[in-house]
């Protein structure tokens, strides 16, 4: 799942907008430095970024790529779900995808500090709410492979594994809902987990 898909399911489990980006952004096991919201959802984007690896639908699809491609199938995969889920945002959300990425572009914004504590530039918001509405077309998408095969060192395997990225389409788009869905109530029994635990140890 890339930038888009995260935000999507931190709104649907009323977790961290931010931390759903800044996953991306902080190393480390230790969060606690960041507020609990914050490092709730960096704790959660990880664990949704390990279940959508093992997820049945990107494994059958990964091996689809050629063998030399196959080490960067996950992350041609994770945009290509970005581009599927814009393109049929309204399947997913009654609130448009401009206002969506307006609001989650804000939410990054508030969260400087975090951002800088992870020694990352705070998203300018303009450019980013463009980002992520930019995910909804073909050319969209071509330029964030394009910007992501830049910051590779080794590039020319990457390059290899996004050339037919159209192809993987059909195979992920009837089953993007299904994902999605799955991603969400992992993420929601994640949750639930660590408040009954939360619970638990007050009580003892």
């Amino acid at each position: 799942m890339n930038f888009l898909a995260h935000l999507w399911l931190a709104e649907r489990t009323g977790t961290s907008m931010a931390g759903a980006i800044l996953g991306d952004i902080v190393r480390g096991r230790d969060l606690s430095a960041y507020p609990a919201a914050i490092a709730e959802g960096i704790q959660l984007h990880r664990r949704v970024d390990a279940a959508t690896d093992r997820h049945p639908l990107i494994v059958r699809t990964r091996q689809g790529f050629a063998e030399g491609q196959r080490r960067y199938a996950g992350i041609v995969l994770d945009l290509v779900c970005d581009h599927l889920l814009a393109r049929d945002w309204a399947r997913h959300s009654e609130e448009p995808l401009p206002a969506f990425a307006q609001r989650a572009a804000l939410a990054q914004a508030e969260a400087g500090d975090c951002y800088r504590l992870a020694g990352a530039a705070t998203p300018d918001v303009p450019r980013f709410a463009a980002l992520l509405r930019s995910y909804a077309h073909s050319e969209g998408l071509e330029k964030a492979l394009a910007r992501t095969q830049a910051r590779l060192r080794r590039s020319e395997g990457f390059a290899a594994a996004a050339q037919n990225w159209t192809q993987h389409t059909a195979a992920l788009q009837p089953q993007l809902p299904e994902l999605l869905e799955a991603l969400r109530l992992q993420m929601l029994a994640s949750l639930a987990g660590e408040h009954g635990a939360g619970t638990a140890s007050a009580e003892t």
